[in-house]
Parts: C-alpha cells; structure tokens; sequence
C-alpha cells in the first residue's frame, strides 16, 4: 500500500477536515478487510473501521511522520480488533461454514470472489482453534501478506514469538482441513 503524502498528513494536524476524508478514503478498505478476517463478522469490522479513523484523527498529532503511515494504522485497527475479540465470547465455527468451505473447495475458477458471508464463515472455521495472537499473526502474515518486521512493528512481538505463533496457526489449520477431507 502506497504511503499517503506527508503534506496530507500536516493538514490533517492542523485539523482540515478534507485531508482527513483522503486518508479515510485511501486506507479504509484496507483497515475493513484487516477487520473482516480478524473479527468474522462484517457489522463488527464496519464499526472497528469507523472506530480506527476516529482514533487516527484523535491522534494524529502523535503519529511520528518517521515511521510508517500504514503501519501505524495497522496497528490502531488490530488493537481494536483484539480489544473486540476479547470483549465477547469466542465465536465458534457453525455447520453452515463448513458447508461454505466445502463450495469454495469444490468451485475449480480461481478467479471466484467470495461473498463476505462466505470469506467470513471459512475464516470463523479456519481460525476457530486458534489463540488471539496466532490468530493475529496469521491474518497479519498469511491474509495481508505483511513481513515479520511490520507485524513486529504492528504486534510488539518478536520475531520468534511471530514464527512460533504462525507456525502453530498454520499446523492448526492444516489439521482442520485434514479432518474436513482437503489435503
């Protein structure tokens, strides 16, 4: 993702309010789909985008024009993910996401784009076993396609901490698409 102009992000200091509509428009499907797979609910991503920007507005005057725009938004959204995540119950797999997972697998156009409610009911099967963190790391690292040093950036964990959480959440989800007849 492109960095959005330092120029853009002085304005938005000085408080101009249309600066600020460029970034929210720049970046905000990239926080929702942040959001979407980490929260597998699409109501909940909508308002963690919504809660992000009010963040990054709140805020903006602390972000240090040093170091990555997209990174600390990143962060901001997978904070409130989490926060989220923690404030209800873990949401466990439903038999009709295994019957979701089971017409993607089936569906041989590799081009297929995935309703929401699809993409959320084999991301809730998928993720279902996993820890918050392996949780976080894996959306970080294998759905965003972020490197172990902006998830660290993102995260504060280790670069160890990260290998040993993908490596699990990876094994996991191995193991459920085993047990559901994908190899």
């Amino acid at each position: 993702m492109e960095q959005i102009e330092k120029d853009i992000l002085i304005k938005c200091r000085e408080g101009d309010k249309e600066a600020f509509r460029q970034v929210v428009r720049q970046y905000q499907r990239m926080v929702f789909s942040l959001a979407l797979k980490m929260l597998c609910d699409e109501e909940e991503a909508k308002d963690t985008v919504q809660d992000t920007f009010v963040r990054v507005w709140q805020n903006i005057g602390e972000y240090d024009t040093a170091k990555s725009f997209v990174t600390w938004i990143y962060t901001i959204a997978t904070r409130l993910c989490l926060d989220r995540i923690k404030a209800k119950k873990h949401t466990a797999a439903m038999p009709e996401d295994v019957d979701a997972l089971a017409r993607f697998a089936a569906d041989t156009d590799s081009q297929v784009n995935l309703e929401n409610n699809e993409w959320v009911a084999i991301v809730r099967l998928l993720a279902s076993r996993l820890s918050d963190k392996q949780k976080t790391v894996f959306t970080l690292c294998q759905l965003e396609g972020l490197d172990t040093d902006e998830v660290q950036r993102i995260t504060g964990l280790d670069a160890t901490q990260i290998k040993s959480n993908l490596y699990v959440a990876r094994q996991t989800i191995r193991k459920q698409l085993t047990e559901l007849g994908y190899e």
